[in-house]
């Protein structure tokens, strides 16, 4: 669980800071490395998207400042 904990965390800080330059210059690094509409990069948009699915719902388990009582 922990490796896939660390991918998700990873591939959801990618897609942070992939909308964090779509936001601030319009610059999509996705599409700009796999190509605008390919499968490649709706494949890496669909992983970022279920990475968020996955923290979200094991954020309770995983996160030490939370823990058990910070989500009652």
């Amino acid at each position: 669980m922990k490796v896939l904990h660390m991918v998700a965390f990873g591939l959801l800080a990618i897609g942070g800071l992939n909308w964090l330059l779509v936001g601030a210059g319009g610059w999509d690094v996705v599409a700009l490395i796999f190509g605008a509409g390919t499968m490649l990069s709706r494949a890496v948009y669909v992983l970022v998207g279920l990475s968020a699915i996955w923290e979200v719902a094991t954020h309770a388990k995983t996160c030490k400042m939370c823990g058990k009582e910070g989500m009652a």
